[in-house]
């Protein structure tokens, strides 16, 4: 009998398995390596940075083997987070991603320029959602519950801590992922000009139980000397 997936805390030695659910997922939810051929880039971006700045807000989706497919992860201050980003999480990689000096003129340099302005995540709009997060499965795990169970895990972690409300970016026209955040009790937060993106939020009080079968081990083990990672705005 095959084992149960289970939620779990991110560990260190989690790094790289978490670095390919970003890349795998980051383009519109689907495989990015054709738009972003640097592997690394996504994941120093969007994903590393919280498992480095905020681990105990890092949760993987375990197979059961040990490899994590998915996972959740972000921070319950976006404006401490940024300023921690900016200070402690850009020094860390500029030297492989050096700011831009001209205009960007592939995808991946669009992403570098959003490495160097972290301050695009706060937004006044969002102020009554203090909390924000970036959720990401593998193909194989989705449509599963494990999505729910993730977001449930998250949700009580920041509820725990006595953070109210939650928010997050995605893109617009990735229409199955408003989906799934809609069937979550998401609603739209008006922003303006929004760019490519659509903002969302909820309150995060959790209506449902986790899933009963896919017990939560938070034992987290995280390297915090190390950069590498990956997200998604």
């Amino acid at each position: 009998m095959s084992p149960l997936p289970i939620i779990r805390g991110y560990r260190s030695a989690d790094r790289a398995a978490v670095a390919d659910v970003c890349v795998s997922t980051a383009d519109e939810g689907g495989d990015s390596r054709a738009r972003y051929p640097d592997e690394e880039l996504m994941p120093t971006i969007f994903a590393e940075p919280y498992c480095h700045l905020e681990p105990e807000l890092a949760f993987v989706l375990d197979d059961g083997s040990g490899r994590a497919v998915g996972y959740v992860i972000g921070t319950g201050d976006t404006a401490e987070f940024v300023a921690r980003f900016r200070d402690t999480w850009i020094p860390r990689v500029a030297h492989r991603y050096p700011a831009l000096t001209t205009r960007p003129r592939t995808p991946g340099e669009e992403m570098v320029g959003l490495l160097h302005t972290p301050e695009r995540m706060i937004l006044p709009e969002l102020g009554a959602y203090p909390a924000h997060l970036h959720i990401d499965l593998l193909p194989d795990f989705q449509r599963r519950g494990h999505g729910r169970a993730l977001m449930n895990t998250f949700l009580t972690a920041l509820r725990d801590r006595g953070v109210l409300a939650v928010h997050l970016g995605m893109v617009t026209a990735n229409r199955p992922a408003r989906a799934f955040y809609d069937r979550l009790g998401f609603h739209e937060i008006p922003v303006d000009d929004p760019g490519p993106l659509t903002y969302l939020g909820r309150s995060t009080v959790v209506e449902k139980p986790s899933h009963a079968a896919r017990p939560v081990n938070v034992d987290v083990d995280v390297d915090v000397t190390g950069p590498g990672g990956s997200g998604r705005p």
